[in-house]
Protein backbone atom coordinates (compact mmCIF):
# COMPACT_ATOMS: atom_id res chain seq x y z
CA UNK A 1 0.00 0.00 0.00
CA UNK A 2 0.97 3.72 -0.79
CA UNK A 3 1.83 5.78 1.71
CA UNK A 4 -1.17 7.93 0.82
CA UNK A 5 -3.47 5.15 0.40
CA UNK A 6 -2.16 4.19 4.04
CA UNK A 7 -2.64 7.25 5.61
CA UNK A 8 -6.47 7.86 4.22
CA UNK A 9 -7.39 4.46 5.25
CA UNK A 10 -5.70 4.69 9.11
CA UNK A 11 -7.99 8.16 9.49
CA UNK A 12 -10.81 6.92 7.91
CA UNK A 13 -10.85 4.20 10.95
CA UNK A 14 -9.72 6.82 13.12
CA UNK A 15 -6.26 4.99 14.27
CA UNK A 16 -3.36 7.51 14.81
CA UNK A 17 -0.14 7.50 13.26
CA UNK A 18 2.91 9.15 11.93
CA UNK A 19 3.72 10.51 9.07
CA UNK A 20 7.23 10.60 8.28
CA UNK A 21 9.23 12.04 5.43
CA UNK A 22 12.59 13.10 4.43
CA UNK A 23 13.24 16.73 4.10
CA UNK A 24 16.83 16.98 3.48
CA UNK A 25 18.96 14.41 2.04
CA UNK A 26 23.16 15.13 1.54
CA UNK A 27 25.70 13.79 0.13
CA UNK A 28 24.61 9.67 -0.61
CA UNK A 29 21.23 8.50 1.08
CA UNK A 30 19.00 5.35 0.70
CA UNK A 31 16.33 7.56 -0.61
CA UNK A 32 15.89 11.30 -1.56
CA UNK A 33 14.26 14.09 -0.16
CA UNK A 34 10.36 13.72 0.13
CA UNK A 35 10.15 10.24 0.29
CA UNK A 36 7.76 9.30 3.00
CA UNK A 37 7.02 6.47 5.24
CA UNK A 38 3.60 5.92 7.70
CA UNK A 39 4.18 4.15 10.62
CA UNK A 40 1.05 2.77 12.96
CA UNK A 41 1.30 0.76 16.37
CA UNK A 42 1.66 -2.39 14.63
CA UNK A 43 2.92 -2.08 11.25
CA UNK A 44 4.39 0.83 8.90
CA UNK A 45 3.98 1.80 5.16
CA UNK A 46 5.85 2.65 2.37
CA UNK A 47 9.57 2.95 2.94
CA UNK A 48 12.57 6.00 3.78
CA UNK A 49 15.40 3.62 2.68
CA UNK A 50 15.23 0.58 5.47
CA UNK A 51 18.37 -0.16 7.21
CA UNK A 52 19.20 1.50 10.90
CA UNK A 53 18.07 4.87 9.73
CA UNK A 54 14.75 3.33 8.81
CA UNK A 55 14.84 1.22 12.10
CA UNK A 56 15.40 4.29 14.40
CA UNK A 57 12.82 6.40 12.46
CA UNK A 58 10.58 3.55 13.23
CA UNK A 59 11.23 3.55 17.28
CA UNK A 60 11.05 7.63 17.56
CA UNK A 61 7.58 7.44 15.65
CA UNK A 62 5.98 4.77 18.03
CA UNK A 63 7.54 6.10 20.70
CA UNK A 64 5.45 9.63 19.74
CA UNK A 65 2.68 7.54 19.19
CA UNK A 66 2.87 5.74 22.55
CA UNK A 67 3.22 9.29 24.61
CA UNK A 68 0.43 10.70 22.95
CA UNK A 69 2.40 13.35 21.81
CA UNK A 70 0.81 15.99 19.51
CA UNK A 71 4.07 18.11 18.22
CA UNK A 72 5.99 17.61 15.01
CA UNK A 73 9.34 16.67 15.98
CA UNK A 74 13.21 17.21 13.14
CA UNK A 75 15.87 14.42 13.97
CA UNK A 76 19.38 15.03 11.63
CA UNK A 77 20.66 11.49 11.09
CA UNK A 78 24.71 11.11 9.85
CA UNK A 79 24.50 7.99 8.05
CA UNK A 80 27.70 6.40 8.95
CA UNK A 81 29.05 3.84 11.15
CA UNK A 82 27.78 5.39 14.43
CA UNK A 83 24.42 4.43 12.50
CA UNK A 84 25.06 1.23 11.17
CA UNK A 85 25.18 2.72 7.98
CA UNK A 86 27.66 3.05 5.20
CA UNK A 87 26.32 5.86 2.85
CA UNK A 88 28.18 8.45 4.09
CA UNK A 89 25.90 11.09 3.69
CA UNK A 90 23.40 12.70 6.01
CA UNK A 91 19.28 13.33 6.22
CA UNK A 92 16.41 15.13 8.11
CA UNK A 93 13.48 13.63 8.98
CA UNK A 94 10.16 15.08 9.34
CA UNK A 95 7.99 13.90 12.24
CA UNK A 96 4.12 14.77 11.85
CA UNK A 97 1.59 12.76 14.42
CA UNK A 98 -1.71 12.18 12.24
CA UNK A 99 -5.15 11.45 14.48
CA UNK A 100 -3.53 11.23 17.56
CA UNK A 101 -6.82 12.34 20.29
CA UNK A 102 -6.55 15.71 22.09
CA UNK A 103 -7.03 14.50 25.23
CA UNK A 104 -6.52 10.97 26.83
CA UNK A 105 -9.20 10.61 29.64
CA UNK A 106 -9.67 8.42 32.59
CA UNK A 107 -13.68 8.62 33.28
CA UNK A 108 -14.04 7.46 37.25
CA UNK A 109 -17.97 6.53 37.83
CA UNK A 110 -20.84 4.84 36.08
CA UNK A 111 -23.42 6.83 37.16
CA UNK A 112 -25.95 9.13 35.84
CA UNK A 113 -23.67 11.92 34.92
CA UNK A 114 -21.22 9.72 33.74
CA UNK A 115 -23.69 7.74 31.41
CA UNK A 116 -24.49 11.55 30.14
CA UNK A 117 -20.65 12.46 29.52
CA UNK A 118 -19.16 9.65 28.13
CA UNK A 119 -21.24 9.93 24.76
CA UNK A 120 -20.11 13.65 24.96
CA UNK A 121 -16.50 12.59 25.26
CA UNK A 122 -16.86 9.98 22.41
CA UNK A 123 -17.98 13.06 19.92
CA UNK A 124 -15.13 14.74 20.89
CA UNK A 125 -11.30 13.81 19.94
CA UNK A 126 -10.23 12.08 22.65
CA UNK A 127 -9.50 8.92 24.21
CA UNK A 128 -11.84 7.47 26.95
CA UNK A 129 -11.39 4.85 29.03
CA UNK A 130 -14.43 4.37 31.34
CA UNK A 131 -13.86 2.74 34.53
CA UNK A 132 -16.27 1.56 37.59
CA UNK A 133 -16.37 -1.39 39.58
CA UNK A 134 -20.06 -2.25 39.40
CA UNK A 135 -20.62 -3.70 35.36
CA UNK A 136 -24.20 -3.67 35.69
CA UNK A 137 -24.08 0.46 36.07
CA UNK A 138 -22.65 0.64 32.41
CA UNK A 139 -25.39 0.91 29.54
CA UNK A 140 -25.76 -2.18 27.31
CA UNK A 141 -24.61 -0.37 24.26
CA UNK A 142 -21.54 2.10 24.61
CA UNK A 143 -20.10 4.81 22.30
CA UNK A 144 -17.50 4.11 19.62
CA UNK A 145 -14.23 4.96 21.19
CA UNK A 146 -15.03 4.39 24.91
CA UNK A 147 -13.32 1.61 26.64
CA UNK A 148 -15.14 -0.17 29.55
CA UNK A 149 -13.13 -1.22 32.21
CA UNK A 150 -14.44 -3.13 34.97
CA UNK A 151 -12.46 -3.43 37.98
CA UNK A 152 -12.73 -3.92 41.44
CA UNK A 153 -9.57 -1.52 42.56
CA UNK A 154 -10.67 1.45 40.52
CA UNK A 155 -7.27 2.86 42.14
CA UNK A 156 -5.03 0.53 39.89
CA UNK A 157 -6.39 2.21 36.58
CA UNK A 158 -4.82 5.49 37.62
CA UNK A 159 -1.02 4.28 37.25
CA UNK A 160 -2.25 3.04 33.61
CA UNK A 161 -2.85 6.27 32.31
CA UNK A 162 0.18 7.89 30.51
CA UNK A 163 1.31 11.81 31.64
CA UNK A 164 -0.52 14.22 29.83
CA UNK A 165 -4.07 12.13 31.16
CA UNK A 166 -7.18 13.80 31.72
CA UNK A 167 -8.81 12.39 34.81
CA UNK A 168 -12.62 12.71 35.99
CA UNK A 169 -13.67 11.28 38.96
CA UNK A 170 -17.47 10.86 39.65
CA UNK A 171 -18.44 7.58 41.77
CA UNK A 172 -20.94 6.86 44.19
CA UNK A 173 -18.87 6.82 47.21
CA UNK A 174 -17.20 10.16 48.74
CA UNK A 175 -14.42 7.95 50.30
CA UNK A 176 -13.16 6.22 46.97
CA UNK A 177 -13.22 9.91 45.25
CA UNK A 178 -10.94 10.77 48.04
CA UNK A 179 -8.32 7.59 47.86
CA UNK A 180 -8.94 8.62 43.70
CA UNK A 181 -7.57 12.66 44.48
CA UNK A 182 -4.98 11.03 46.26
CA UNK A 183 -3.78 9.02 43.50
CA UNK A 184 -4.07 11.38 41.26
CA UNK A 185 -2.56 14.33 42.88
CA UNK A 186 0.15 12.22 44.20
CA UNK A 187 1.36 11.77 40.32
CA UNK A 188 1.07 15.35 39.18
CA UNK A 189 1.50 15.04 35.72
CA UNK A 190 -1.77 15.07 34.60
CA UNK A 191 -2.73 17.67 32.24
CA UNK A 192 -6.77 18.25 33.96
CA UNK A 193 -8.06 16.73 37.19
CA UNK A 194 -11.77 17.27 37.74
CA UNK A 195 -13.64 16.09 40.78
CA UNK A 196 -17.66 16.04 41.02
CA UNK A 197 -18.78 17.95 43.94
CA UNK A 198 -19.54 21.01 45.51
CA UNK A 199 -17.63 23.80 47.07
CA UNK A 200 -17.91 22.20 50.67
CA UNK A 201 -16.80 18.74 49.04
CA UNK A 202 -13.80 20.50 47.83
CA UNK A 203 -13.11 22.53 51.38
CA UNK A 204 -13.32 18.78 52.83
CA UNK A 205 -11.33 17.77 51.10
CA UNK A 206 -8.90 20.07 50.78
CA UNK A 207 -8.23 19.82 54.16
CA UNK A 208 -7.66 15.81 54.31
CA UNK A 209 -5.31 16.20 51.51
CA UNK A 210 -3.26 18.66 53.31
CA UNK A 211 -3.34 16.37 56.13
CA UNK A 212 -1.73 13.78 53.83
CA UNK A 213 1.08 15.97 53.58
CA UNK A 214 -0.31 17.63 49.99
CA UNK A 215 0.95 20.73 49.01
CA UNK A 216 -1.17 23.81 48.18
CA UNK A 217 -0.22 24.29 44.59
CA UNK A 218 -0.53 20.48 43.78
CA UNK A 219 -4.36 20.35 45.65
CA UNK A 220 -5.51 23.67 43.68
CA UNK A 221 -4.80 21.62 40.45
CA UNK A 222 -7.81 20.00 41.60
CA UNK A 223 -11.17 21.49 39.60
CA UNK A 224 -13.66 21.07 42.27
CA UNK A 225 -16.88 21.90 41.50
CA UNK A 226 -15.66 21.58 38.05
CA UNK A 227 -16.92 22.66 34.35
CA UNK A 228 -17.58 25.85 33.08
CA UNK A 229 -20.23 28.20 34.89
CA UNK A 230 -22.09 30.10 31.77
CA UNK A 231 -23.44 26.34 31.94
CA UNK A 232 -26.44 25.98 34.51
CA UNK A 233 -28.58 23.37 35.49
CA UNK A 234 -28.36 20.08 37.95
CA UNK A 235 -29.58 17.51 35.36
CA UNK A 236 -27.04 14.93 34.64
CA UNK A 237 -26.83 16.09 30.77
CA UNK A 238 -26.61 20.13 31.79
CA UNK A 239 -23.58 19.13 33.96
CA UNK A 240 -22.31 16.61 31.47
CA UNK A 241 -22.13 19.32 28.95
CA UNK A 242 -20.44 22.03 31.27
CA UNK A 243 -17.71 19.16 32.37
CA UNK A 244 -17.13 18.55 28.38
CA UNK A 245 -16.93 22.52 27.79
CA UNK A 246 -14.24 22.63 29.93
CA UNK A 247 -12.11 19.83 28.47
CA UNK A 248 -12.48 21.76 25.31
CA UNK A 249 -11.14 24.69 26.60
CA UNK A 250 -8.37 22.85 28.25
CA UNK A 251 -7.17 20.85 25.26
CA UNK A 252 -7.64 24.23 23.00
CA UNK A 253 -5.74 26.42 25.42
CA UNK A 254 -2.91 23.54 25.71
CA UNK A 255 -2.71 22.75 21.70
CA UNK A 256 1.34 22.12 20.15
CA UNK A 257 2.03 21.77 24.26
CA UNK A 258 3.88 18.50 25.44
CA UNK A 259 0.92 17.99 27.78
CA UNK A 260 3.09 16.38 30.62
CA UNK A 261 4.09 20.41 31.48
CA UNK A 262 0.91 20.90 31.40
CA UNK A 263 -0.06 23.66 34.35
CA UNK A 264 -3.61 23.90 36.55
CA UNK A 265 -6.53 24.33 34.85
CA UNK A 266 -7.38 27.58 36.49
CA UNK A 267 -4.30 29.38 34.67
CA UNK A 268 -5.43 28.26 31.18
CA UNK A 269 -9.03 29.41 31.61
CA UNK A 270 -10.65 33.20 31.47
CA UNK A 271 -10.56 34.61 34.68
CA UNK A 272 -14.23 35.06 34.57
CA UNK A 273 -14.51 30.61 34.16
CA UNK A 274 -12.68 30.02 37.12
CA UNK A 275 -15.37 29.75 39.77
CA UNK A 276 -17.62 27.18 38.35
CA UNK A 277 -20.99 26.68 40.24
CA UNK A 278 -22.13 24.43 42.40
CA UNK A 279 -22.82 20.93 41.75
CA UNK A 280 -24.19 18.36 43.61
CA UNK A 281 -22.45 15.62 44.88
Amino acid sequence: MSWISALADLQARGEPCVLVTIIEDQGSTPRDAGSKMVVAAERAYATIGGGHLEYKALAIAREMLGSGARATRLERFSLGASLGQCCGGATVLLFEPMGLPQARIALFGAGHVGRALAPLLASLPCQVRWIDSRDEEFPAALPEGVEKVVNDDVLEEVDRMPPGSYFIVMTHDHALDLQLSMAILQRNDFAYYGLIGSRTKRVKFEHRLRERGFAADVVQRMRCPMGLPEVKGKLPAEIAISIAGEVIATYNATFGEQERSAGPVARLLPASRRTPPERAG
